[in-house]
């Protein structure tokens, strides 16, 4: 049975849930190909919030492993799924955080966004495993 199959109450949220967890893994890729190839708009946000350019490809390393891991998690590990978004959970507070921490506060939207599709991502596994 597909994840995607899931049935019971509340089949709407768990349909929205779904595309949430779509997008997380979209945004997710397009973002980690902008950290690994230096995008101008990455390299800046990052110098303002304190990161070196040398963490850069380590951090889109991790973006990718958990839009890949949700991915996964769709086609029948379920498991998987759940610890890829709660590891991007834990990414997205992490930059949220040194957003706040260096009070580069104009653009924390991007980061929060993010860090509410790992939220919508991580529910939406928590609901199929469980």
């Amino acid at each position: 049975m597909s994840i995607l199959a899931v049935s019971g109450t509340g089949g709407g949220v768990v349909t929205a849930l779904a595309v949430v967890t779509v997008l997380c893994i979209v945004a997710n890729l397009v973002i980690s190909v902008a950290d690994f190839r230096r995008a101008e708009f990455v390299l800046a946000n990052s110098a303002e919030v304190g990161l070196p350019p040398s963490t850069i490809p380590y951090l889109a390393t991790l973006k990718t492993a958990g839009a890949a891991g949700l991915a996964i998690g769709f086609v029948g590990l379920p498991w998987l799924g759940l610890a890829a978004g709660i590891g991007l959970v834990v990414f997205f507070i992490g930059a949220v955080g040194a957003h706040i921490r260096a009070r580069v506060l104009y653009n924390i939207g991007f980061p929060s966004l993010y860090l509410l599709l790992a939220l919508g991502a991580t529910a939406y596994f928590a609901q199929v495993v469980w």
